[in-house]
């Protein structure tokens, strides 16, 4: 919606046309947004549609667009995989020269893997450091299920970093710094915008933490329950979902403090040898 209202929010419903709603979408698309693009056409057409209903527009020029777009990718998320190209994008993410508050998401979401929307989201009022968890409400997780992220050392430094930054903010990634009250939080799509910057592009994606944490914590040799239940994942089997709502806490804290030294271990080049380990 930002999109639309600085270039398109002064021009009355009735006098749109196609083709500067397309240039509008395309200017989307052109950062990578695909999903936003998406949702903007969306939301242009509900406009236009209800200008239509209220007689103050004539026809929603949005249904001349279909095709028009490339669509979202919806079940592929790229990602790095191979720990030599791994620890070279974790060495970039820590020399990236942008905004500081995009910089420390991005340096946590391969420490904790979260959906980048909720790392986006996340509120310091979630957060409790001295017992290394972060607590996420069931109304904020996509299947519906409150969530615990046992944080390791290497988190928590990053989480004290920046809250003399944004610590008077009700958010941890607060887009507008120093002011107080309920300031707008950066998007998930800042996040992926500063990758793609970085020059990854085609080959990862904030959300592809996920698959990368999940490959090698496989390889690694850590149990499948548990690594599903960090990444909160829905468990098809009915009975199977019962028998995992064991938090597997201890477990958990032991393999995000394994994971987070292990990546430490990969940034500074050190050889690093798989382990398999049972459970």
């Amino acid at each position: 919606r930002f999109d639309y209202f600085s270039w398109l929010g002064n021009r009355p419903l009735k006098d749109l046309s196609a083709v500067e709603v397309l240039a509008t979408l395309r200017r989307i698309v052109d950062r990578g947004a695909l999903e936003t693009a998406a949702r903007t056409k969306q939301f242009i057409g509900q406009a236009i549609r209800y200008g239509i209903a209220t007689g103050r527009a004539e026809r929603d020029v949005t249904a001349d667009l279909r095709g028009a777009l490339p669509s979202p990718n919806r079940g592929h998320f790229p990602a790095i995989t191979e720990p030599k190209s791994l620890a070279e994008l974790l060495r970039d993410i820590d020399a990236y020269g942008g905004n500081f508050v995009v910089r420390t998401a991005l340096q946590l979401q391969p420490l904790i893997f979260a959906r980048p929307a909720n790392l986006a989201a996340a509120e310091w009022s979630e957060f409790d450091l001295d017992a290394a968890e972060w607590r996420i409400a069931a109304n904020k997780m996509k299947m519906k299920d409150a969530h615990i992220v046992p944080l390791s050392k290497q988190a928590i430094a990053l989480l004290r970093d920046i809250y003399p930054l944004t610590g008077s903010s009700r958010y941890v990634f607060a887009s507008n710094q120093g002011k107080k009250g309920n300031e707008p939080h950066i998007s998930r799509e800042s996040i992926g915008a500063a990758i793609r910057r970085m020059g990854y592009q085609g080959q990862h994606t904030a959300h592809g933490f996920r698959t990368t944490a999940s490959t090698l914590l496989h390889e690694q040799g850590y149990h499948s329950d548990m690594i599903e239940r960090q990444l909160a994942h829905a468990e098809r089997n009915r009975v199977k979902a019962a028998y995992n709502r064991a938090q597997h806490l201890p477990e958990r804290r032991k393999m995000m403090q394994s994971w987070a030294d292990y990546l430490d271990a990969l940034k500074t080049g050190a050889q690093v040898i798989p382990f398999r380990k049972n459970g």
